[in-house]
């Protein structure tokens, strides 16, 4: 299924409007960081749908070596579940690669719901080895809003005083001009 469309690169503001029922997914080296950004500037906290987050909530519930496969299973429920009846989802991705993020694209796709990506930047030290090349091809992509290939509409990059600018991220409808 080809999910590509024409993706336009946002500029930041103080507030960020989506469309309601849209899926906005944090791309960042630092899971820290970026769950932080999250809680921070997500007006709606029921949207929020990261793995750190379903871990919190199943903690101690279910056994510890099955933590992970088991938050990674109620969250792709979750998700598919608010997309199937139109509502909006903020995904914290946990990798910096499109295979992490290609998963929930393709099922906003295939049900027709907006995407969005923002890249937040860190500190280099936040940084690893390993995460260097796949965060500079990742930016380079956006900067030149070629990230239309992997399916989303729109797409921001996040850094310096640019993320503490940002105030809140909305899913409303923009206000309508009588």
């Amino acid at each position: 299924m080809d999910v590509s469309t024409r993706c336009r690169v946002l500029r930041p503001t103080d507030r960020m409007r989506y469309s309601p029922g849209s899926l906005l997914i944090v791309v960042s080296a630092s899971a820290a960081d970026r769950d932080a950004f999250i809680e921070r500037v997500t007006e709606e906290k029921g949207v929020v749908f990261t793995l750190g987050k379903i871990r919190g909530l199943i903690e101690g519930r279910v056994p510890a070596e099955d933590l992970d496969v088991r938050a990674g299973e109620l969250q792709q429920a979750a998700v598919a579940k608010r997309l199937e009846a139109g509502e909006s989802v903020v995904i914290g991705a946990e990798g910096l690669s499109a295979g992490e993020r290609e998963r929930w694209v393709r099922l906003a796709h295939g049900l027709r719901r907006p995407r969005h990506i923002i890249l937040l930047e860190t500190s280099k030290e936040h940084v690893g080895e390993e995460d260097a090349a796949p965060l500079n091809e990742l930016r380079t992509a956006l900067d030149a809003g070629d990230l239309g290939a992997e399916g989303f509409q729109t797409a921001m990059r996040l850094g310096g005083a640019a993320i503490e600018e940002l105030k809140r991220i909305v899913f409303r409808p923009a206000p309508r001009e009588d």
